[in-house]
């Protein structure tokens, strides 16, 4: 599993340079993938722990909202440094167009044809942009596409 082991050897140099932003993020990531481990007594596959990073990514964004409203900048920034060190484990990000093109196939693929079938859609696309596109951002696509017809 290479993404883990990527965590586990930046856990490791943390440790040596006593980067304790980075030493943080990466333990609550390696404690949420345990976590995980014993619900589901298996070992995840490199999916399951991109999920668990995108669920950490999506905390991380509602709090600096949350701090913002509440005037704690120092939080926020914290917050948003951890964020920046959380994007560098997900795959790149989808183009707006690739985005497109994914929803359209998808639509076309489970015969889609109006907003009643936006869970059928979801269901069959999330599983393959999983850690590429937020979802809200693919919901919204979903749709646009299925109430405007296109």
């Amino acid at each position: 599993m290479a993404l883990l082991d990527q965590i586990h050897t930046d856990l490791k140099e943390a440790m040596k340079s006593r980067d304790s932003l980075k030493l943080g993020a990466l333990r609550m990531i390696l404690t949420a993938v345990k976590n995980k481990e014993k619900e589901v007594r298996r070992e995840l596959e490199e999916r399951e722990v991109l999920q668990i990073i995108s669920n950490q990514i999506k905390q991380r964004k509602d709090s600096i909202e949350q701090y913002r409203k509440g005037g704690r900048e120092d939080l926020a920034q914290k917050e948003e440094q951890e964020l920046k060190l959380l994007q560098e484990y997900m795959p790149q990000q989808l183009s707006r167009e690739e985005l497109e093109e994914m929803v359209k196939q998808t639509i076309d693929e489970v015969g889609a044809s109006t907003v009643k079938d936006l869970g059928k859609v979801m269901k069959a696309i999330m599983p393959r942009v999983a850690g590429r596109a937020d979802g809200k951002v693919v919901n919204q696509m979903v749709r646009t596409y299925l109430t405007s017809g296109s």
